[in-house]
């Protein structure tokens, strides 16, 4: 199946587009390495950190498309997760809901070895980095079986998730 893009994806999105992270550590890139020097967000000016992907988020919501991501982490979390959690404001204002999920919480759970998004639960978006966090590809699957039992593993983790204005960065 050929690569379409988030943003195609999230457009043609009628219900539901749920994305689970599963890494502790990404790519770097130039927002995390200012966080790390001391930039902070002006969170009053928008205009300093809305994105493209931000809005789309909030076409979709506006829409009426529920939009979820769960991430599964370590704790003590990384530097990186702490950013993520930092900057999550910015997806939770566009209408992002966003948990969180302690490693140690997860040990029960068969979890999915890839990153993904998954869209009305039939089309999933599978992405794949380095060991060291370095994107490297992304794929799409419509197979009913993998992208139903990637969908479970995801409700089950969102069950058990810590909503983000919940969890405390440990």
């Amino acid at each position: 199946m050929s690569s379409t893009e988030f943003s195609e994806l999230i457009a043609r999105a009628k219900q539901s587009a749920v994305h689970l992270e599963m890494r502790d550590s990404y790519f770097t890139n130039p927002r995390f390495e200012a966080w790390r020097q001391g930039h902070r967000v002006d969170w009053a000016d928008r205009a300093s950190w809305w994105r493209p992907f931000h809005q789309q988020i909030a076409d979709a919501v506006t829409r009426g498309v529920s939009v979820r991501r769960a991430r599964v982490v370590s704790e003590p979390v990384t530097e990186y997760i702490r950013w993520e959690h930092y900057v999550t404001h910015a997806n939770v204002a566009a209408g992002e809901r966003v948990r969180w999920l302690p490693r140690r919480l997860a040990t029960d759970l068969l979890l999915p070895a890839n990153d993904f998004w998954i869209f009305d639960d039939q089309l999933m978006r599978v992405h794949h980095f380095s060991g060291n966090g370095d994107w490297l590809d992304k794929e799409l699957h419509d197979d009913p079986q993998v992208v139903e039992a990637c969908s479970v593993a995801f409700e089950k983790i969102w069950e058990r998730a810590i909503p983000h204005d919940e969890y405390e960065i440990k």
